[in-house]
């Protein structure tokens, strides 16, 4: 598989070191100096790609999605903090015939977190005296706060218990890459439940299970759709 890479960061050079680990190409990485509002993203540059994988900021994300969209290159993108245009930006996938699948996490282990969470607030309904909130905490580098995958859980949450407010609390120091905590703490007794990611090639491995699944479907996908084999929106 050749793959474009969208952004040189930490998380693009995690996603090429794994790409080629497993016997992948990279067509070419995209630079955010070079990429000012997607100039680089050009037919030229990306013919011969089979899937491109975006990693960048909030700012970068819209305008590097419509540039691969209009290219015709399926797109994976983990950037986070963006959410508000994905209904325009699945409009454009659907009027172009693209593909599009996106997550605020690419972490196997947090989409089976966020099921299970949902269960765990089934479950607790009926304890009014229990307190829920949602802690995460995040390198002292991460842009966004609250995180997209807090965003996510508390969603989850509240598809089971639209009762509790489930708030988030953000923390932003050292280099973690994500830990996120939901906790009921009752008056007598505590319930906490804990992903972490201890580097981020969890993430880059995930994106990479994406990249290896999306040519060739057309639409708009989260990671869960290919994961569990969901209805994709």
């Amino acid at each position: 598989m050749r793959i474009a890479i969208i952004g040189n960061g930490r998380m693009g050079a995690a996603v090429a070191a794994a790409a080629r680990a497993q016997g992948h190409a990279i067509h070419t990485m995209v630079t955010r100096a070079e990429n000012q509002s997607g100039a680089a993203l050009t037919p030229d540059r990306l013919v011969g790609s089979d899937v491109a994988i975006e990693f960048t900021n909030p700012k970068a994300v819209v305008p590097n999605l419509e540039r691969l969209i209009d290219v015709g290159v399926p797109v994976i993108t983990g950037t986070t903090g963006w959410l508000e245009e994905l209904p325009r930006i699945e409009e454009q996938v659907r009027s172009r015939g693209g593909a599009l699948l996106h997550a605020t996490n690419f972490a196997v282990g947090v989409q089976v977190f966020l099921r299970a969470a949902r269960t765990l607030a089934l479950e607790m309904r009926r304890w009014d005296d229990f307190d829920a909130t949602i802690l995460e905490h995040h390198h002292i580098n991460k842009v966004d706060a609250p995180s997209g995958t807090a965003f996510s859980l508390q969603h989850a949450l509240a598809q089971s218990d639209s009762r509790r407010p489930f708030p988030i609390t953000s923390i932003r120091s050292g280099s973690t890459p994500g830990t996120h905590t939901l906790t009921y703490a009752g008056p007598h007794e505590t319930i906490a439940f804990t992903h972490s990611t201890r580097n981020r090639t969890a993430f880059a491995a995930g994106a990479l299970l994406a990249a290896e699944w999306l040519p060739g479907r057309r639409g708009v996908f989260h990671f869960s759709d290919m994961l569990f084999r969901e209805e994709s929106r």
